[in-house]
């Protein structure tokens, strides 16, 4: 898909159809965005929808190109931080996280997302990436997937850190061109508590995700394969 205007989620409520059709609007000023493989994400039924992360605005470009609203997990001190911006997101759909403790709670709310036939959004690495090369994945996308039996969609943004630079916005030159790459759904095993499965389905996924990355964005991944 070329650079044209995107249209809104139609299951999608109206604060996020706004934002939407805000970013339609200033998306010239910030890049060139191509978009392919938009049609491997299902028009109904609940997924689990798995993108790299980067120090740029992947999430952004995600939720622009999903024909679907997106339900994402947020870490729970940004929610709490800025309380207004907080309630916003929780509006739209967003619950927090709080990483590093085995957040039950969380993840139980997140099957429940998929169950109940939304999309979730799920950055499988846990963290930004600030080298912008594929790190390895921690196996809490798979697990959800797995126990809501739902397939995952493995998508990946490539090139959006320079998004919001001033060199990019403020320049003469062409806008940054950022690609986005949906890949078709990879279906969770059976087996809801055994933990090889866990870990081969997680590593399926980040292959997925590498397979549609430049070779300089998946050597960290390739490299912890070796």
């Amino acid at each position: 898909m070329p650079t044209g205007i995107v249209p809104p989620p139609k299951d999608a409520i109206w604060t996020w159809k706004g934002v939407h059709l805000f970013m339609s609007v200033v998306k010239p000023i910030f890049c060139r965005l191509a978009i392919e493989g938009r049609e491997h994400i299902p028009p109904q039924g609940g997924c689990v929808l798995t993108c790299n992360h980067t120090m740029g605005p992947d999430f952004l470009v995600i939720s622009y190109l999903s024909p679907r609203q997106i339900y994402f997990m947020v870490k729970a001190e940004l929610m709490d931080r800025y309380r207004w911006f907080g309630r916003f997101l929780a509006y739209n759909g967003c619950f927090p996280i709080h990483r590093g403790d085995g957040d039950k709670e969380a993840i139980t709310h997140a099957v429940e997302v998929v169950t109940s036939g939304h999309v979730l959004g799920m950055f499988p690495e846990g963290t930004r990436s600030r080298s912008g090369k594929l790190q390895r994945g921690r196996t809490g996308a798979a697990y959800v997937a797995i126990q809501a039996q739902a397939p995952v969609i493995p998508a990946v943004v490539i090139n959006s850190e320079p998004i919001f630079h001033r060199s990019n916005y403020l320049s003469m030159k062409p806008r940054i061109a950022v690609t986005a790459r949906v890949g078709a759904p990879i279906h969770p095993p059976t087996e809801r508590d055994d933990r090889h499965s866990l870990r081969r389905f997680t590593r399926e996924i980040m292959d997925a995700m590498a397979d549609m990355l430049p070779a300089a964005m998946r050597d960290g991944l390739e490299s912890e394969h070796e």
